[in-house]
Parts: C-alpha cells; sequence; structure tokens
C-alpha cells in the first residue's frame, strides 16, 4: 500500500476547533477530520475568558488519534485561529491566567480613550487597520487603564495560536499574518509599531520576534513525544489567521475578484500588493491585514452568521431546537423583504436575546416586526447579503478596479440560500468553496514549507482538482435592487 504525505490542520474558531488531516493523493488534496471539539468561552467574576487548557487536553488527544492512520506519512502539524486575542507569559514562560475572550466588555469605550493619547489618522498611518474595539491593542489599553496586574508581570505576549504551537514546541514567535490582526504591527515596515505601542503604556518588550507564514519553527517537544508517545513532528507557522488561510485557498484566477470568507464573522476583501493607506480608507473603516504570499488583504470585518448562532443558542436554551438546516428552510419559506437589520449595528455585537434585540431593531426603525424563527432568519440572510454588496461597491471604488466575480469560502458556503441571497444581492457571481478553505490553505502552505507544493499558485491548482465548486448566478436583480435602496435608507449605508 503506496503511503502518502500528510499535514495536520488545527483549525480553531470560536464556536470550536477541529483537526483537520491532509493527504497529497494524485496531485489532489483528500481531507480528513480526526477530530472536533468544543470551544466554549467561560465567564468568571472578572469576565469572558476562553478555556485554553481545555482545547490543549483537546489538542493532544487529537495528535494522539491522528498519528494511529497508518496509511499516511505526517510530515507537520500547524495552527491557524480567529484573530486579536492573546495570551500573556511570565518570566518562566507560564500562562498568566486564561486569555480574556474579545467580547468581554473591558474594551468598552476604549477607542475614545486611546484617542486622547493619539489621533485615528495617526494610529491609522502606524498600522493600518480598521477600528474595533476588541483589536488587541484596545485590549492592551484596557489593561493599562486599570493597571491590571497581568500586564504589570507579564514578559512576553503569544497570539492564541503562537501559544499553542509554543506549548507544543518550545519556540517562541509570533506569526505574521496573526500580528497583523493585533493594530500593534506597522505595515509599511513590517515591524511591531514601537513607537505607537510605548505611547499607549504598553511594554513593548512584550512582543516577539515575527516569522513568516509557512515557517517551519522546530518539532513537538521531547517530553510530549515521550509523555503522550507521538513522533516528533515539524511544527509549521502557516498563515496562523484563519482568514489568511482561508484567502490562500481561495481558487480565484489571474483577475482581480472579491472574496468573502463567511463564518461567525464575515471578512470581505481582495488583495493587494501592498497595504492601501489611504484617506478613504481610513475613513470607510477597512483593514490591511497580512496574507501568504508576501501579499496583503484590503478588507472589512463585519457581523457574520454571529446572529444566526446567537439566535440558535437562545431558542434552545429556551426549549425550541432547530438545527441549521431547518432555519434555512424556514428562511427560504419566509417572506422576502420582510424588513432589514443593519447587522453591524453595537446592538448586536454582545451574546444575549438575539431574536428580541432584531425585534426591537425593527420596530425602532419603523419596520415590520418579525412574527417567527424563519422570519426572524430570512430578516439576517437578507441584510448580510445587502452588508456584502454594500461592503464590495465600496472595495471597488477603493482599488479602482472591477470586481466582478465573489469568492465564498469557509463555513457559510453549506448555506447556499445565503449564497443565493449573495448573488442576487451584489449582482455577481459568487462561487461557493471549499468549504474547508481555512484547514486547506493552513495544509497548502505546510505542503510548501516541506516542499511537497513549490508555491501557492500552484497549491490552488491542486485545490481546483480537488474540491468541485458551485457557482450562483444574480436572479431577480430588479427586486433585490429596489431592496437593497431600502436596506441603504434604514441603515444609512
Amino acid at each position: 500500500m503506496k503511503i502518502h504525505p500528510a499535514f495536520l490542520a488545527f483549525d480553531l474558531g470560536a464556536e470550536s476547533g477541529r483537526l483537520i488531516m491532509g493527504e497529497l493523493v494524485d496531485r489532489k488534496i483528500r481531507l480528513n477530520e480526526v477530530s472536533r471539539f468544543k470551544n466554549q468561552p467561560v465567564r468568571l467574576p472578572d469576565g469572558l475568558h476562553w478555556d485554553v487548557l481545555s482545547l490543549w487536553s483537546d489538542i493532544i488527544g487529537s495528535l494522539k488519534k491522528a498519528i494511529q492512520s497508518e496509511s499516511v506519512a505526517i510530515q507537520s502539524v500547524g495552527f491557524d485561529s480567529w484573530g486579536v486575542d492573546f495570551g500573556l507569559l511570565d518570566k518562566k514562560n507560564q500562562l498568566i491566567g486564561n486569555p480574556f475572550h474579545y467580547r468581554d466588555n473591558r474594551t468598552d469605550g476604549m477607542l475614545e480613550e486611546v484617542f486622547k493619547t493619539t489621533s485615528r489618522r495617526a494610529l491609522f498611518s502606524e498600522t493600518g487597520n480598521q477600528f474595533m474595539q476588541i483589536n488587541t491593542l484596545f485590549q492592551l489599553a484596557s489593561m493599562v487603564k486599570t493597571r491590571d496586574p497581568a500586564l504589570l508581570t507579564a514578559e512576553k505576549l503569544l497570539m492564541i495560536p503562537d501559544l499553542f504551537k509554543f506549548w507544543l514546541s518550545g519556540e517562541i514567535s509570533t506569526e505574521f499574518t496573526i500580528a497583523t490582526t493585533s493594530q500593534c504591527l506597522n505595515p509599511t515596515t513590517k515591524k511591531w509599531a514601537d513607537q505607537l505601542i510605548s505611547t499607549l503604556g504598553i511594554p513593548i518588550e512584550m512582543f516577539t520576534a515575527i516569522v513568516h507564514p509557512g515557517s517551519c519553527i522546530g518539532h513537538i517537544t521531547p517530553w510530549l513525544c515521550q509523555e503522550h508517545d507521538i513522533p516528533a513532528l515539524s511544527v509549521v507557522a502557516p498563515a496562523s489567521h484563519d482568514t489568511a488561510s482561508a484567502v490562500a485557498a481561495v481558487p480565484g484566477g489571474d483577475r482581480p475578484y472579491a472574496w468573502i470568507s463567511c463564518g461567525t464573522w464575515s471578512i470581505v476583501g481582495t488583495n493587494m500588493h501592498q497595504p492601501v493607506l489611504t484617506e478613504d480608507v481610513l475613513n470607510l473603516n477597512f483593514t490591511n491585514e497580512g496574507a501568504a504570499e508576501n501579499q496583503w488583504r484590503l478588507s472589512k470585518i463585519i457581523i457574520g452568521l454571529w446572529l444566526v448562532q446567537e439566535c440558535k443558542r437562545h431558542w434552545e436554551a429556551n426549549g425550541l431546537n432547530l438545527g441549521y438546516a431547518e432555519l434555512t428552510q424556514m428562511a427560504l419559506n419566509a417572506d422576502p423583504f420582510w424588513a432589514v437589520i443593519d447587522p453591524d449595528d453595537e446592538t448586536f455585537l454582545k451574546p444575549g436575546n438575539m431574536p428580541d434585540r432584531i425585534t426591537l431593531y425593527c420596530k425602532k426603525s419603523g419596520q415590520k416586526e418579525p412574527d417567527s424563527p424563519g422570519q426572524i432568519m430570512r430578516i439576517i440572510l437578507e441584510s448580510m447579503a445587502f452588508n456584502y454588496r454594500s461592503t464590495i461597491d465600496q472595495l471597488e471604488k477603493l482599488t479602482r478596479q472591477p470586481l466582478d466575480t465573489i469568492h465564498i469560502v469557509g463555513g457559510g458556503v453549506k448555506n447556499q440560500l445565503l449564497c443565493q441571497f449573495t448573488a442576487n444581492a451584489c449582482r455577481r457571481e459568487c462561487i461557493a468553496g471549499p468549504v474547508e478553505a481555512t484547514a486547506v490553505g493552513n495544509i497548502i502552505i505546510q505542503a510548501i514549507s516541506m516542499d511537497f507544493i513549490p508555491s501557492i499558485p500552484e497549491g490552488r491548482q491542486w485545490i481546483k482538482r480537488s474540491f468541485e465548486p458551485v457557482s450562483f448566478q444574480p436572479v431577480d436583480v430588479d427586486r433585490w435592487e429596489e431592496a437593497y435602496q431600502t436596506y441603504k435608507k434604514i441603515t444609512g449605508k
């Protein structure tokens, strides 16, 4: 039996984590989900945290399960995750408490607080990032303001995938794409924004050396190998921000295109060779974040399927158990264009009773109130599609180039109703897939690092051979255009 090279991709999301094994077979990529585990935030008296110790236990258990496969030759392992959150280490490199969750309220009002020290324009010039209170910079600024003891004793700061990479390999570094989500990195120099960080009273010494996507940073440490009977696999830093890995897997062509990485958050963007630091990018609150191949992602982070997830969670807590497929079918059967919401309204940012918040938004904006879960779902999906349209129209103006095709990747691809709504609202062809783009991008970059695939463009050819995309053509565009104008009027976008 032929033994195929394989790579292990840990993809950590806001709801769950999973280990995906990617085998290279006949110039195609064969995926196998080794395990899936919950990522459940924990609320303590001091706020909302990630349970990284539980995640670590699941990671080790998943590794042990993966190495039992005898039909593959596992080459390496790599981590990707959501951005902005971090762990702090003391002088012995021990974790100082569970990392805070980006939805914790400690950053409420911190944008205004930081702008007392530095202007919005100056901050954008130094970082090129979209202004969101969840960003690492504002989390750290809140710790400075409250004189948080953890910050006073911290020696090193590691973003979430870098923390697990350290625990696995013993090597400390920060991968470039995840660093660019922090609003602490200068996009021109590609180094930490030392002057800005110091001006805000944040200890610059905490920030570690930056490594680029595809760097092989070491091997699984001997003590882990011995204790858990696992081999000393190479540990690779892929594009450690999950969106950067997903974008690496977008099977686009040579012409410019827009992409949507659709999950809990939706990130809408296009690839650029250089960061775009214009006044228009600042005013429209877009972000410049790192990508593979020494490129940049000009994009905007907007609310994604978080609204669906939070509605589902609320209904389940109240005895109404509805699966995602059932909710989508209910949305399909509901009345179109009942009402619209601005998915990015701050009302919807925090956990809570999302159905009531949506109903209240409709009431306050003079629209009909939804009368069923299906109607709420329809409002969410249509409004998400309109939000995509608004964002892509802005992207075209910023880049001064047509973006006639939209590639949708990530878990949101499974919601074909949302894909069709997006094509209708945006009046553009939408090409959906691969669903597992983040894991696929992670695997491709590992395969490049281990010299099995020569480049990202070649890797995308492997992806095209491996995963059949689904094309959605816009229909009923006149009705959707009329409804979009209503959306713009209601939301002010």
